[in-house]
């Protein structure tokens, strides 16, 4: 029986093409709720982020792809990348520009942009971050994750000059630079553990790169119709798309 579900948020809860979670979506939760299912995030974005859910609430929310875990806004779980690494990153950005976000605790801080980060925020309907000088930006403050626009040929260079991280790419514009070892799934078994459920109790949905750990490790792994292939063949099943009911024939087919 599945006592709890977790959600990525683009392209699963929330659509692409009306940067909104469809109404189909909204009876979904209310059915999940009705059933005693409780109602998690597990996110690549910081919880500041998640405007589009405006007034819509969860039981706790799995953020920065694992690095910041809430329960009652709470933080039971988190996980910032080591001092010594980001100053790699500082030096690494030194002698390969790239613009690049910081994803600290209370926020976001950004370098420069360009025609890139421009199409990535206008998709996602994604507030700039401030802009700043990111030697300064982290004198104070722990780094959970690099949000990085980069070629992917540049990852396995990147992470071998880093060490210590690990690269979560869901967009071909730019990748997410996590602790390595870190996923959605620590954030999930943080969660886990809290409530006294198992894994087999749990289901995930998911349609990006960065989901694939926590599809294949919940009991019930559901990709979206709109992910792409190679996430669709690690969930244990695959339901229609965003934009097509996706979730709510997913509940109404294999949990309910």
């Amino acid at each position: 029986m599945i006592k709890a579900a977790f959600f990525d948020l683009d392209g699963t809860l929330v659509s692409f093409k009306t940067h909104t979670i469809p109404e189909s979506t909204l009876r979904a939760l209310d059915l999940l709720r009705r059933n005693g299912v409780k109602l998690f995030m597990a996110s690549g974005r910081h919880r500041s982020m998640m405007y589009q859910l405006g007034d819509l609430k969860f039981d706790g929310y799995v953020t920065i792809n694992g690095c910041i875990t809430y329960i009652d806004g709470k933080i039971i779980d988190k996980h910032p990348i080591p001092h010594d690494v980001v100053l790699k990153k500082l030096a690494y950005m030194d002698k390969h520009p790239m613009p690049s976000c910081f994803v600290c605790e209370d926020g976001l801080v950004m370098n420069y942009l360009n025609k890139d980060t421009d199409a990535i925020f206008e998709l996602l309907a994604f507030p700039t971050p401030p802009l700043q000088d990111l030697y300064k930006a982290v004198e104070t403050r722990d780094v959970y994750q690099f949000i990085s626009f980069c070629p992917q040929s540049e990852d396995a260079i990147m992470m071998n000059e880093l060490g210590g991280c690990d690269s979560q790419r869901w967009h071909d514009l730019f990748t997410d630079i996590v602790p390595k070892g870190i996923s959605k799934v620590m954030g999930i078994k943080a969660i886990e553990n809290h409530m006294g459920i198992t894994r087999d109790e749990i289901a995930t949905f998911g349609d990006g790169g960065n989901d694939i750990e926590m599809l294949e490790y919940a009991g019930l792994g559901i990709a979206m119709g709109n992910a792409a292939p190679i996430v669709q063949s690690r969930a244990n099943v695959v339901t229609s798309s965003v934009d097509e009911d996706g979730i709510l024939n997913a509940v109404n087919k294999w949990i309910l």
